[in-house]
């Protein structure tokens, strides 16, 4: 969990611009991390731990698409 944090930590201390933001994939580590707790969610053999993991997975991938809509819009202006 705290890789996707750290990911995310260091894209924004980077610097950003609406078209970095919108650009912003996380890692192939971070995907199949996600995969994998989707696959045990789905089979119901997700451990209290990796529950709360996949939470916060979608709490950051809610983050990003809104941060990405507001670049969106930033770029049409």
């Amino acid at each position: 969990m705290a890789k996707v944090y750290e990911e995310i930590v260091d894209f924004i201390a980077g610097g950003t611009t609406p078209g970095s933001v919108i650009a912003f994939q996380p890692s192939a580590e971070a995907k199949a991390r996600l995969e994998t707790l989707v696959q045990r969610h789905k089979n119901a053999t997700l451990t209290s731990d990796e529950a709360a993991e996949l939470e916060h997975f979608l709490h950051v991938e809610h983050l990003m698409r809104l941060a990405k809509a507001r670049a969106r819009q930033r770029l049409a202006q």
